[in-house]
Formats: C-alpha cells, sequence, structure tokens
C-alpha cells in the first residue's frame, strides 16, 4: 500500500504542474495593451518587399502616423483579426505588414485569400525585426507617431474594442497633434 502511495506522489505533482501551465496559458497574460514600447523609437527597417520590387523601409513612412502589423500564414489568430485591419484600411489607416517568420509564398496566398490591407509588406523569415521591436509573437500590432515612437502596442488579435479604445484613439492624438 505504502508503494503505491509513493508512486502516486510524482504522478500528482506532474498532474499539478499541467493545470498551472493551462491556467498561465489561457489566462490572457502576456496579451494585450503593452505599455513598455511607449513612446520609444521604433526600430528601423528595410524588409525585402513580399512579392518583389522595392524594400519596404520604415523610411517611407517617416512624417505620418502608420500601423505596423506582424502577421503570418500560419497564425490563427491573424486570421480572426484581418477583417478588422480590411476595415482599418478602408478608412484610409495606413498599415504596414511584416511577414514575421513565414514563407514568401504562404504570406502573398493568405493576403490573397484574405484580402490585403497594406499599403506595403515586408517579409521577416528569421525573426529579426520582430526581436528588435520586441514582440513576443504575432498577432502584434504597433502604432507608430509622425515622429516614429511607438504610440500603442497591441499583442494578440486585434478585436473591435482594442481598435475602439487604444488603436484609433492614438492615431487620433496623432492627427490632433496631442501626443
Amino acid at each position: 500500500m505504502r508503494g503505491c502511495t509513493l508512486a502516486a506522489i510524482p504522478l500528482a505533482l506532474l498532474v499539478m504542474v499541467v493545470a498551472l501551465a493551462g491556467v498561465m496559458l489561457t489566462s490572457g497574460r502576456g496579451a494585450g495593451k503593452f505599455d513598455g514600447a511607449q513612446n520609444r523609437l521604433a526600430a528601423e527597417f528595410s524588409l525585402p518587399r513580399l512579392g518583389g520590387g522595392a524594400p519596404v523601409a520604415s523610411a517611407d513612412y517617416a512624417g505620418r502616423p502608420h500601423l505596423i502589423n506582424l502577421f503570418a500564414s500560419w497564425c490563427v489568430p491573424c486570421r480572426a483579426e484581418h477583417p478588422l485591419l480590411m476595415q482599418l484600411q478602408a478608412q484610409g489607416v495606413v498599415i504596414v505588414g511584416v511577414a514575421y517568420k513565414d514563407e514568401a509564398r504562404d504570406a502573398a496566398a493568405f493576403l490573397r485569400q484574405m484580402g490585403d490591407p497594406y499599403a506595403a509588406a515586408g517579409l521577416d523569415p528569421d525573426g529579426a525585426l520582430g526581436l528588435e521591436l520586441g514582440v513576443t509573437g504575432v498577432p502584434e500590432t504597433l502604432v507608430i507617431g509622425a515622429d516614429g515612437r511607438v504610440r500603442a502596442n497591441h499583442r494578440g488579435p486585434l478585436t473591435e474594442e482594442i481598435v475602439a479604445n487604444l488603436i484609433l484613439p492614438a492615431l487620433a492624438a496623432e492627427t490632433t497633434g496631442s501626443n
């Protein structure tokens, strides 16, 4: 009997660790608004353009507010947020796409299927730009001010609430000049 009790201890510990990991993964910690990035200069970049042509460079968007949206064809939450990106683009919001750790053909197929909300999309196949931007995964969206500073950052998929309460106010503050 005592041997059965001792044998159950490692199993009970394993169950507790798995349960704790499950709670931490589903608690939403790490997703959402990330204030640590705000008001720092966004990383300068020049990325190969999805589909070829001139590189996609941060300098091309200097002096005007815009979004940087990191996405990937393999990212299920990226598909969920995509209609909101299409709506923002239709409202005149300039969005720069970054295909994060993705194959060019897969990212291009994703945009053909879902629609292309991006003024330009660059390729970050090894995640170097994502690392410079402080990205923890995809999707992630940054509001970049006309001065090149990060005005807002959201980790995880955009929702209507996040767009209304974080993204659009940060863009509006840029257009009215109240940083």
